[in-house]
């Protein structure tokens, strides 16, 4: 199994040769043996490295709260190269930040998730890129999550945001380089696109059978586990409940003050929801919502990841807790990644019918029928530009 970033120094070196370099990672962005792009474009003669960018988070990770911004510094000190922030006073790479670059490169790995804030990155970086005349080059890597099952509504155009630009699912199963070519071609993007394949890579392959490393895409996504829940239990954040940040499982754990946790767990159990098991627990979160108090919730124990679906589990929790409490607010108030008028939940969500689903407690088959149209046109759509 090789990413794109193993295969460029040995397939397709041609891209970069003699050129100025401008990379985009993260700490996740190294080969199979731990080597960082950075430092691995930094030692190539081939080409001059002349600028790094970061995306939320922060080039080394170090950001580790959500929405928190970062700014760049004038030279890495061990690379002497260029630092730019892309979460901070602008998410796009701006001229004067291109000035030195003939052309760029993004390598940073995804969880396979709408709202995961780095393929929008890829998306304002490919829109700067054809701006500007330079090639945009894909480094492309696994979806953790496998490349077949797709879940969630289709986000709604009039909601794009930060957390999603363009009309795709929850759980898109895709690859970077197959959203690249596929927001390219659709979106009016035109940039001149060249995609570093992997090898080795099969679409029902989830991260832990590639034997490439798991390094934590972000601060908040400890595990693989993490990634299985994610596009659902991301909803949480949308609400007043805590999604785990501030514990060592966010949003595998879940909960708020209000909450008896085995009341919650009888609540679900009728429902028999596949591949997970819910555990009722309590927990005090160190920082984000209720950090310092005790929260009663419960923890995700997926058992079959196969038949696991995190989008319908978070909704019939939400479902649950909207029932048992229903003096409790569960709707988070705005701001919410540069949104300041919407709901977080809607943000989110990519539209409002979910939630107004969960207020009237609609049954789930009600819920799926109503995305189906939507989601059917964007199986067509993904279809003509899988890679693999």
């Amino acid at each position: 199994m090789q990413t794109g970033l193993d295969r460029l120094f040995t397939h397709h070196l041609d891209l970069l040769r003699d050129r100025r370099v401008g990379l985009i990672c993260s700490p996740a962005s190294v080969d199979v043996i731990y080597r960082h792009a950075a430092d691995m474009f930094a030692a190539c003669p081939a080409f001059r490295l002349t600028a790094l960018f970061g995306p939320q988070h922060g080039f080394r990770g170090e950001t580790q709260d959500n929405m928190i911004e970062w700014e760049g510094w004038p030279r890495d000190p061990r690379l002497g190269v260029p630092v730019f922030s892309l979460y901070g006073q602008t998410r796009q790479p701006t001229p004067e930040m291109l000035a030195g670059v003939d052309v760029l490169v993004f390598d940073v790995p995804d969880v396979g998730t709408r709202v995961y804030t780095f393929i929008w990155t890829m998306a304002l970086a490919m829109q700067a890129a054809q701006a500007q005349g330079i090639p945009f080059v894909v480094l492309d890597r696994p979806n953790p999550i496998g490349g077949l099952d797709i879940e969630g509504a289709v986000l709604e155009r009039e909601w794009a945001s930060f957390v999603g630009m363009y009309p795709i699912p929850m759980r898109h199963a895709m690859t970077v380089g197959e959203l690249a070519r596929m927001f390219n071609a659709t979106e009016g993007i035109g940039c001149e696109l060249h995609v570093v394949p992997m090898e080795g890579w099969a679409r029902p392959q989830w991260f832990d059978t590639t034997w490439l490393p798991w390094v934590m895409p972000s601060p908040n996504m400890p595990t693989l586990d993490t990634a299985a829940v994610y596009p659902g239990m991301v909803l949480l954040e949308g609400t007043t409940l805590s999604e785990g940040r501030g514990t060592t499982r966010p949003f595998e754990i879940f909960g708020a003050p209000f909450i008896e946790p085995y009341e919650l767990a009888a609540a679900l159990e009728p429902l028999q929801l596949p591949g997970v098991h819910f555990r009722p627990l309590w927990f005090q979160p160190t920082f984000n919502k209720f950090a310092g108090q005790v929260c009663g919730g419960l923890q995700l124990h997926v058992q079959n990841r196969n038949t696991f679906r995190s989008y319908r589990t978070a909704v019939e929790i939400l479902k649950a807790v909207r029932r048992l409490y229903p003096q409790e607010p569960l709707w988070r108030e705005p701001p919410y990644e540069y949104v300041f008028d919407r709901l977080p939940f809607d943000v989110i969500a990519g539209q409002t019918r979910l939630r107004a689903a969960i207020e009237a407690d609609a049954d789930w088959a009600d819920i799926a029928a109503a995305d189906e149209p939507d989601m059917e046109e964007f199986r067509r759509r993904r279809a003509a530009y899988l890679l693999y």
